[in-house]
């Protein structure tokens, strides 16, 4: 009878061994496909410098400040302005939402920035 139960112990300790290696190797075969998605996803996402500076995109900071991406300096310095105020959190506004508002202010002038070095020079009139 000894022997019988020493028999059934190994067969269910072998079957045991056996599901938990599958599944340790289904597991890392998902977490390796999801860090490949992640480091193509964040090559793609994050592609010009402005975005990985202030960890915003256009159309997000655009989103933020209420503004069309191609908006004036004066809309975009405007809409800062009551943004950042409204969110003051000295005033009960949302300290989250006010560094939300100036990365998108930092992002716009990056722009804004990155555009007039592309135009060139001006020439002096």
């Amino acid at each position: 009878m000894c022997y019988l139960q020493a028999r059934l112990l190994s067969q269910i300790i072998g079957s045991g061994a056996q599901i938990i290696g599958r599944a340790f190797v289904e597991a890392y075969k998902e977490a390796a496909a999801a860090g490949r998605h992640s480091i193509e996803a964040g090559a793609k996402g994050a592609a010009d410098a402005a975005t990985r500076k202030t960890g915003i995109t256009i159309e997000e900071a655009a989103q933020v400040l209420n503004v069309k991406k191609d908006s004036s300096v004066e809309d975009v310095v405007k809409r800062f302005e009551v943004m950042f105020k409204a969110n003051d959190p000295k005033e009960g506004g949302s300290f989250y939402i006010q560094s939300k508002v100036v990365r998108a202010r930092e992002r716009f002038e990056l722009e804004m920035t990155k555009k007039a070095a592309e135009s060139g020079p001006t020439p002096n009139q």
